[in-house]
Formats: C-alpha cells, sequence, structure tokens
C-alpha cells in the first residue's frame, strides 16, 4: 500500500477525518435549533432507556416472587440518583467543560491529555481501549432499543410474537442500507420527534404519580441505600440494570463539537432530565399500584388505544438512537485514523453542504454484521441487557480517568481539588462495572471479547507502522545529503513541478529515488511533503503550511490538519503562492511510493502479528483518494518491503 510506513500518528497517507463547522459557528446557528437538534441526536440513546431499564432493575427485586413497596423506591431512588450523580453532575456540569478546543469524544480528550502529558503512552492505551468499547456499544444499542420497542407489539396483540425478531431485522436492516445515501433529511426530524418521544414519556406519566403520590418516597436516598445493605449479592445485580438507565451518557460529550455546551445543557436540565424523572416515578407508581405491571411498566402506562402509538413512537425513537450511535462510530473512526490508532478507511461525503455528514462502508457493514449476529443471537433485550452495560462502564470509567489527567494538567487543579472532585465518580463506576461483571457469563463477555479484538487490530497497527517506519528508516538516503549530490552532478531538468509524499522529510522519499534511478530525470521544483497531524481538532490556514528551501530546486513542505479536517492536498498547495511559491496544479506531478509488505524471517513481532498487519495494510484504502489528489496528476512507484 502506499507509505504504509506514513499511517501512525498522522503520516501522510493516514485520511482524517471530515471537517465539520467550527464551534466558533455555533452562535451564528440560533440557540434552540442548536438544543432541539442535540434532543436528537445526543439524547437518542439515554432516552429510550426507560423502556427497558427499570423493568430490568426490578426483574432481579422479583425474583423471590414478591415485590414491596421499598423495593421499588430503592430501584426508583438508585435511577434517579444515578442519573444525578452521573449525567447531570459528571457530564453535564464537568466533563463537558473538557473540550479540545470545542470538540469532545473519547478521542478528543485522550488527544488533550496525551498532549499535557508530553505524549504518554499510557494514555495513548487508554484512548485505544475506549475506542473499542465504544464500537461495543454502537453495535449493542440499536440491537436492544429497537428489540425492546419492538417487542411492545406482544402487549398490543400476542399474535405478533413469532413476528418480533423478523420485524426487528428488517428495521436494522433498512437503518444500516440508508447510511450511504446520507442522512440530513431525515435528521431534520430527529430532533422534533424525539420531543415530542419525551414529552409523552413524562406526561403519560403523569396520572400513575397523581394516583400514588407516595411514589415521591424514591427521591430520599435513604431508599436507596437500603436497597443495597438489604439485598446483598441481588443488590449488585440489580447495579447492573440500574446503570442501564444512564447508558448513552457518553454521547454528551461526544457531539460537544456539533451542538456546543450550552445548548446540550439547557435539554438535559429543562426537557430530557424532567421527562425522564417523571416516566421513572410513573413505572414505580404504577407498580405501587398493580405490581403485575413490573413485567412491562414502560409501555403499560399508556390505556390500551394509547398502546400501538407508543410502540410506533418508540421505535421512532430507538431508530434515532441507533442513528446516532452509527453515526458516532463513523466520526470515531475518522478520528481514529487520523490519530495513527486505524488503517485508512474510505469515507464518501453524503452532504453538499455539511462536510461533517459522512459514510464509512467498511465501518457500516462490519457494524451491521455485529448488530444481527447481536440480535439473532441473544433473542430478547432483557437477554442483551446483560451485554450492553460492561461496555458503557468501562468507556465512562476511561473518560474519568482522562478526565482526571485533565484537571490536574491542563486545568491546573491541585491533587486535592481533583480527588474530591472526581473520584468519587470513578469510585461509582467501579462499583457499577463490577454490577456489571456479575453478569460476565450472561452476556456481559461479548463486548469485552469484542473490546480485546480491536485493542488487538489497533496495538498491531500502531506497532507495524511503527516498526515498517523504522526499519525503512534505515536505507534511506539523508535528503540534504542528495540534495548536494544532485547539485554536484544534476541529471536531466524536465518542467514543472513534483511533490513527493513522505513520512520523514529528513531522509529522501524513495519515490524520488527510484525516479532518479529508472527516470534519469529532475523536475525544476521539487516538493518533499509531509502531512502532520495535529492534537487539536482544526488548524487555521495561516498555520496550516511550513515551507523550507534546501537546496537548488528542493523545498521541504509540511502539511498539517486537525483530526477532525479530511486532508486536500491540492487545495492546501494552493496556500504556498502566499509564501512566494509558484504552484499550478496543472504543471505539477505527485509521486507516491506503493509497498508491497512481506513478513520477514526475522521479526519484531511474532508471525501471526506480521500477517495480521499485512493484512490490515492491504485493506488501507487508496492515498490517492484521501489526499483528494487528481488521479491524472499521480504516479505510484513500487517497491517490496519487509517487516
Amino acid at each position: 500500500m502506499a507509505d504504509q510506513a506514513a499511517v501512525a500518528q498522522g503520516h501522510p497517507d493516514s485520511p482524517a477525518p471530515a471537517e465539520s463547522a467550527p464551534p466558533g459557528q455555533h452562535g451564528k446557528v440560533g440557540f434552540l435549533t442548536l438544543a432541539l437538534g442535540s434532543v436528537g441526536v445526543v439524547y437518542g440513546d439515554i432516552g429510550t432507556s426507560p423502556l427497558y431499564a427499570f423493568r430490568e432493575a426490578l426483574a432481579t427485586a422479583r425474583e423471590d416472587g414478591i415485590l414491596t413497596n421499598q423495593e421499588v423506591y430503592g430501584v426508583a431512588s438508585l435511577i434517579i440518583w444515578t442519573l444525578t450523580a452521573i449525567v447531570t453532575i459528571k457530564y453535564v456540569t464537568i466533563i463537558l467543560r473538557m473540550d479540545n478546543n470545542g470538540e469532545g469524544g473519547s478521542l478528543s480528550l485522550m488527544a488533550l491529555a496525551r498532549k499535557a502529558t508530553g505524549g504518554s503512552a499510557i494514555v495513548f492505551a487508554l484512548g485505544m481501549v475506549g475506542a473499542a468499547l465504544f464500537y461495543g456499544d454502537a453495535m449493542i444499542t440499536p440491537a436492544i432499543s429497537v428489540l425492546s420497542a419492538v417487542e411492545g407489539l406482544k402487549l398490543v396483540t400476542p399474535a405478533f410474537t413469532p413476528y418480533i425478531l423478523p420485524i426487528t431485522i428488517a428495521i436494522i436492516l433498512g437503518m444500516f442500507l440508508v447510511q450511504s445515501h446520507g442522512t440530513a433529511r431525515v435528521a431534520t426530524f430527529f430532533g422534533p420527534i424525539m420531543v415530542v418521544f419525551f414529552l409523552t414519556i413524562g406526561l403519560s406519566a403523569i396520572p400513575h404519580i397523581w394516583a400514588a403520590p407516595r411514589v415521591f418516597h424514591a427521591i430520599n436516598p435513604y431508599y436507596a441505600v437500603e436497597y443495597l445493605i438489604e439485598h446483598g449479592h441481588g443488590a449488585l445485580i440489580a447495579l447492573g440494570a440500574v446503570f442501564l438507565a444512564v447508558t448513552g451518557s457518553e454521547a454528551l460529550f461526544a457531539d460537544l463539537g456539533h451542538f456546543g455546551r450550552k445548548p446540550i445543557q439547557r435539554a438535559w436540565l429543562y426537557l430530557v432530565f424532567p421527562c425522564l424523572a417523571l416516566n421513572y416515578f410513573g413505572q414505580a407508581a404504577l407498580v405501587l399500584h398493580d405490581p403485575e405491571a413490573a413485567s412491562d411498566p414502560f409501555f403499560r402506562l399508556v390505556p390500551e388505544w394509547g398502546l400501538l402509538p407508543l410502540v410506533l413512537l418508540a421505535t421512532c425513537a430507538t431508530v434515532i438512537a441507533g442513528q446516532a450511535n452509527i453515526t458516532g462510530a463513523f466520526s470515531m473512526s475518522r478520528q481514529a485514523v487520523q490519530l495513527g490508532i486505524l488503517p485508512r478507511l474510505e469515507i464518501r461525503h453524503t452532504s453538499e453542504t455539511h462536510s461533517g455528514q459522512i459514510y464509512l462502508p467498511q465501518i457500516n457493514s462490519l457494524l451491521l454484521v455485529g448488530v444481527l449476529v447481536l440480535v439473532l443471537a441473544f433473542k430478547s433485550s432483557s437477554a442483551l441487557a446483560s451485554a450492553y452495560g460492561i461496555a458503557v462502564t468501562g468507556t465512562m470509567l476511561i473518560t474519568g480517568a482522562m478526565g482526571f489527567i485533565v484537571a490536574r494538567r491542563v486545568w491546573g487543579w491541585s491533587l486535592l481539588r481533583t480527588s474530591v472532585v472526581l473520584l468519587p465518580f470513578l469510585l461509582l463506576e467501579f462499583v457499577f462495572l463490577g454490577a456489571n461483571l456479575a453478569k460476565l457469563f450472561e452476556g456481559g463477555y461479548v463486548p469485552l471479547l469484542l473490546a480485546a479484538f480491536l485493542v488487538l487490530l489497533m496495538a498491531t497497527w500502531v506497532k507495524g507502522t511503527r516498526v515498517l517506519f523504522d526499519k525503512t528508516r534505515k536505507t534511506d538516503v539523508p535528503l540534504v545529503e542528495l540534495v548536494g549530490m544532485l547539485a554536484r552532478s544534476p541529471p536531466h531538468r524536465v518542467k514543472g513541478t513534483a511533490i513527493f509524499l513522505t513520512s520523514d522529510p529528513a531522509t529522501a522519499p524513495s519515490a524520488l529515488l527510484h525516479n532518479l534511478k529508472h527516470n534519469k530525470v529532475l523536475h525544476e521544483r521539487n516538493v518533499v511533503l509531509t502531512v502532520r497531524a495535529a492534537d487539536t481538532p482544526r488548524v487555521p490556514s495561516e498555520d496550516r503550511i511550513v515551507m523550507e528551501h534546501v537546496g537548488d530546486a528542493f523545498w521541504k513542505v509540511e502539511m498539517t490538519f486537525g483530526y477532525m479536517e479530511t486532508p486536500n492536498i491540492p487545495r492546501s498547495l494552493a496556500l504556498l503562492r502566499k509564501l512566494g511559491f509558484k504552484f499550478d496544479i496543472m504543471g505539477t506531478s505527485f509521486f507516491l511510493s506503493r509497498r508491497s509488505i512481506r513478513p520477514a524471517v526475522r521479526s519484531s513481532m511474532p508471525v501471526w502479528q506480521d500477517k495480521l498487519f499485512i493484512a490490515l495494510a492491504r485493506s488501507a484504502s487508496d492515498a490517492t483518494d484521501f489526499f483528494q489528489i487528481p488521479t491524472g496528476r499521480v504516479v505510484e512507484v513500487g517497491t517490496q518491503v519487509t517487516i
């Protein structure tokens, strides 16, 4: 593949994420529009948690066949206070402030923490694990959300029972198949639909709360503590289910760059949290009045005539939640590639006006297969609930750990202040992780196996690109030395500009050496171009290009892109004109090395890892497309390298 050594850590053949609107432009868009958009995108996942979270938490309390009022109060109290502590205080109040130049998400936080720690390998590893767990979340969320909504059809009539799985699979297939066409048009309805959904689940709870106002006893955390003390091991299992109420919290931070901190905060405080709290109180009040309703309290909140409309509305909400996770996986993938964690992936833009709307066919296909396997393997939302919590808890713990570093190193907080503010959340999430690990053999192993496999792929890619880079560097010729040799014995000159892409500007690119060896010519102007990835989301155009004249007819150019940008080399090279360099795309040829990688007899990696790296390298997409270089201006020079 072209310049495989250049992929890791922002090397030139690494693609970058698609560009999105700079945070500074948020003010130009109506605040209410941004808040409405955040309701549709950010809160889809956490908004559909009431479909199964309270039901699964109660299931543990009902194992002895008896459900007491104190147990209902205890479960409701646990959910309300978990929402308050983790979402309202940790994410909405604290983590949302840890932006990386306006961008959020675990990889953005990793880039910020890594920069603050001088490139810590531990922080980089945490970022890889967090990204791997996020993919597990992105697979489980569509599966459990759509299943839980479609299962409501059983309450409409038992005749629907045999069709639950086929309907779920059909919806999931449709959700993934439309990705290639973009979601710009339907996305405009996401916000309004989710607003209707939140208002519906909140208002439908009020009659039941009115009939059983004693449910507000659950506000007292005493009932949560009492439940945990009295139920022993059963309380640990219940905590795993309670945690389902806060799945989707990471989306608040991940979509920070799209909507801004204040719109996300206001949407949570004034709409989403009140409606979720009302719904959980309503489910608890319903079960207090009718314990038999504990088998499916969410759909039983509405009268019989409202059941089918609620099922349809909930299905729409789960599709929106799944859609948000899929697009989140696309964004995560493009950042991972730019940061050198994954090989190049094909990125297609699905909107002419919004460059942040992208489609990654490889990721889309992998997610679709994963979601379908989960649905067919677990067959019900209750069974999937066991697998859900571990991925989400792990991601939250990693976010909290990197947040601790940012608070200390970037914000300058004292160790005491950081510990007092953030350690309680880390301890709480460790408790939830332990609770979810209790269901390890009931399905919890699924996200762990998936994450372990993805971490292995990422670690192999990072290590392999480093080995390849080091190996090729040993045989390279220093650029300054080559320029001096050519000055003493100049070859035949041809008109135009030649641009040679390389990851190491200190050495002569292999494409340049091969061009001299076989064609025995040199262009009038020769540019050795290196593309770098910054630890910031975007790089201003005035900082994009750095040029250095290294000798007769030779220049070194370093081009830097943020991890939220897509490199466009021809467009960026036009900036050279401001530096006095005459650039004409029609008189320019781009030279890229296409390396064929073979395993060496003695390698620094095991044989299986060599083969895995070579397979990943071969699957990487073409560099010409990623850098948006006109194919008619590209010359590829093939070489063979062993690792």
